[in-house]
């Protein structure tokens, strides 16, 4: 009987008719076989999640067996028991399993369609915090995780929202005369040893290959640049050099891979700039950072703070380092938005980049770098997601309307869709980015879930009513708000709603954000904030042995203290001390978000592996005994 397969639960009817005959000895093993198999279903079958049969096989297994059994009976059967009576028994147990496997089938179809609709996350925001995040990302259709840990698949709502980003930022560079290049991806041997000379602590990724020589791959693209920006700056008039491209690298080592905080690969954009005085320079740096501010602040409504690196915490071999840093209150995390640095006149010594200037004496040239990456939809999905998925801020959002037919029985629905399709059509010509979900596999109420978890900012729902009324019902993803608007004014009315959006995420973050931070004055005071997860103020000396050590002294379960800048907008304070933001920078691992199946920790879908490796080489190993031979009809494991 091919049909029966391998589901251990079609041989439960077997099992309770072959055990009854307990005087002949090798039938009762067999029958405890079958039991030890049935056990096993019992107990691993929910997380091994084996696959249910349809109620049509089961009953033909069953009529199948019984009719076996009820004709060939065991050779040890007493003569003298009657035929009918054995039947009966063998019928009853078949009965009564098939009604408990129609129940465990139903339940299954139960759980079956609600990981097939996707719909609800499991975890909190407030109660675990990693957990969220991981689910976040994946069912608000941001990331898919590949099969290689710490590489995540961008799908097109992420690429979206980057691509909003990049037209901004692209644009304004241009006006600064930045023009865009780009670069390979590898770096030649050549260049690795005198990159291995300033970059102490951020090692070359490199890999040895077939090839006759090693190759390594950019972290960052100094060592790609330079090079030839030595072969193309020879005079002042060649400055200022300045380019700028989009690409992806890769970072080898690290840990606790996050998608869009901590991966593998990841897009960027980063500039690098050539000048001929220092002064040049500091002013670009500034220029560049006020541009990543206004990325995170008028575009992912973000708040982030501008300051000054530390240098211990600077970019290795740079002059200094300004950052933009925004900061999880969920987590007490600070994190790293975008950093703006002014290398200097290192890397022109390195490679030898100089020019003759305007009185014809030989120069080096003074340089910047600058970045940021997809980190920065990261921190938005941090900052802003709620238990019911993502919240996208207007500005980035792919589609800010979403339009949602909702017929009711013997409603106009050819009119209701029509009506969906001119409000689509009249929001789309006034610069709204609009769509309407016709798909009539769906109802109403789940489309508004799996709205609400992609975020979308706005909902927009025709019914019967609103088609009377010449109106529509407007709900909005942030606070769930609900107004009705007349179809006349809508364009107006859905322009503001979308900027009040826009506004009020920022001022809810900015608020949680200020409400975190702290100013300390002693270190009591600063323990005491650090474990109440505070974003602090404190005075510092400006020495790097000091901040090592404070690092050092505050690691523990909690994390450890890291400073993020010494912001521009300092209070005042006594002569020669400065103000620091430090955190924590490392998470407990119980808070950390999963990376996946292939993100070296151990899965549920691992463990269900494991735990089915285990009971079938068991099983295995019990039939290679001989104790179940003769029933591979029933036992097929």
């Amino acid at each position: 009987m091919i049909f029966l397969e391998d589901d251990p639960r079609v041989q439960f009817g077997a099992l309770l008719s072959l055990s009854i005959d307990f005087r002949d000895f090798n039938f009762h093993i067999k029958g405890i076989v079958l039991w030890i198999k049935v056990a096993l279903w019992l107990v691993a079958g929910p997380r091994l999640q084996l696959p249910t049969r349809t109620p049509v096989r089961i009953v033909c297994l069953f009529v199948y067996t019984n009719l076996v059994l009820a004709c060939n009976p065991p050779p040890s059967f007493p003569a003298s028991f009657s035929l009918y009576l054995y039947t009966c028994v063998c019928v009853c147990n078949s009965v009564f399993f098939f009604f408990l496997t129609l129940l465990k089938i139903s339940q299954g179809k139960k759980k079956e369609v609600k990981k097939e609709t996707g719909l609800g996350l499991s975890a909190k925001k407030d109660e675990n915090f990693g957990e969220w995040y991981s689910e976040v990302v994946v069912s608000g259709e941001l990331i898919e995780y590949y099969d290689i840990s710490g590489c995540y698949i961008l799908r097109p709502w992420t690429m979206s929202i980057w691509e909003i980003m990049q037209a901004f930022f692209d644009a304004e560079i241009k006006q600064m005369k930045i023009k865009n290049c780009y670069f390979p991806l590898f770096v030649s041997p050549g260049v690795l040893q005198k990159e291995k000379d300033h970059i102490e602590g951020f090692a070359p990724e490199a890999r040895q290959s077939d090839l006759e020589v090693p190759i390594a791959i950019r972290p960052t693209s100094e060592t790609v640049m330079y090079p030839y920006y030595s072969k193309w700056i020879r005079g002042h008039r060649d400055l200022p050099l300045k380019l700028n491209q989009w690409c992806n690298v890769v970072r080898w080592e690290f840990s606790n891979p996050t998608p869009f905080i901590r991966s593998r690969e990841f897009l960027w954009q980063e500039g690098h700039t050539a000048f001929a005085t220092k002064e040049e320079a500091d002013k670009e740096v500034l220029e560049i950072l006020e541009l990543y501010s206004r990325i995170y602040e008028e575009y992912l409504a973000v708040p982030v703070i501008k300051g000054k690196k530390s240098e211990h915490e600077k970019f290795a071999g740079g002059l200094y380092t300004t950052s933009v840093e925004a900061f999880i209150p969920n987590t007490g995390r600070g994190i790293q938005g975008a950093t703006s640095h002014c290398l200097g006149q290192n890397f022109a010594k390195m490679f030898e980049i100089n020019f003759e200037n305007d009185k014809g004496e030989k120069a080096m040239v003074w340089q910047n770098s600058w970045a940021y990456s997809t980190r920065t939809i990261g921190v938005m999905v941090m900052v802003h997601g709620d238990d019911k998925g993502l919240v996208l801020p207007p500005k980035v959002a792919a589609i800010q309307v979403i339009v949602i037919p909702v017929p009711y029985k013997d409603a106009d629905t050819k009119g209701i869709y029509d009506a969906c399709d001119a409000t689509v059509e009249t929001l789309t010509k006034a610069g709204v980015r609009a769509e309407a979900d016709f798909r009539d596999n769906y109802s109403p109420g789940w489309k508004y879930s799996h709205w609400e978890m992609k975020g979308v900012p706005l909902r927009i729902e025709i019914g019967p009513k609103d088609l009377a009324n010449e109106q529509v019902r407007a709900v909005r993803r942030d606070n769930s708000a609900k107004s009705d608007l007349s179809m006349a004014s809508l364009v107006e009315h859905v322009k503001d709603m979308l900027t009040s959006i826009q506004h009020s995420l920022f001022d809810v973050a900015k608020q949680k954000r200020d409400a975190c931070i702290q100013v300390v004055k002693t270190w009591d005071e600063f323990v005491e904030a650090l474990s109440h997860k505070k974003m602090i103020l404190a005075p510092w000396c400006d020495e790097e042995e000091v901040e090592k050590d404070v690092k050092a002294r505050t690691k523990g379960e909690i994390g450890a203290a890291k400073t993020l800048c010494s912001p521009f907008e300092q209070p005042a304070l006594d002569e020669g001390k400065h103000l620091l933001f430090l955190v924590h920078c490392v998470l407990p691992r119980a808070n950390q978000p999963r990376s996946g199946p292939t993100g070296g920790e151990v899965t549920d879908y691992q463990f269900d592996c494991l735990l089915s490796f285990v009971c079938n080489f068991c099983m295995s190993w019990i039939d290679n005994l001989g104790l179940t031979s003769g029933f591979s009809d029933w036992s097929t494991h």
